[in-house]
């Protein structure tokens, strides 16, 4: 059975250029989301620990993507009033249900990366 969007009263088709599943799946999918969830798995890390954590991002695109997380209910923000402020970031229940799919897709990607690359090799004489 198909849910349905609370605000349109369509079912929920991320196959309709209208249906905000669209943009969802745009947020979820996107390579930063996934590290980010991912390193988030094991429990609550720092915005340093963060960054440390998925090399190669960008304070800006860290930035943005856990805006963007918090803001789609899958990561919380904790700040603590200390100097200087110490801001923390958790998995919400929606993002734990991320987990295993999340987890699963990084699994693949590792155990075919060589098949994967010798398939480039070969389209790309």
């Amino acid at each position: 059975m198909r849910t349905i969007h609370e605000a349109s009263g369509l079912p929920a088709d991320v196959y309709s250029a209208k249906c905000p599943t669209r943009e969802v799946l745009d947020h979820i999918a996107g390579k930063w989301t996934v590290l980010i969830v991912d390193a988030l798995a094991d429990g609550t890390l720092r915005y340093t620990d963060l960054r440390r954590r998925i090399e190669g991002i960008s304070q800006k695109m860290l930035t943005q993507t856990l805006r963007q997380l918090e803001t789609d209910g899958f990561v919380a923000r904790t700040v603590y009033p200390t100097v200087p402020p110490r801001v923390e970031y958790t998995l919400t229940e929606l993002g734990h249900s991320l987990r295993e799919p999340i987890a699963a897709l990084r699994e693949w990607i590792e155990t075919n990366i060589n098949h994967i690359e010798a398939a480039r090799r070969a389209t790309s004489r």
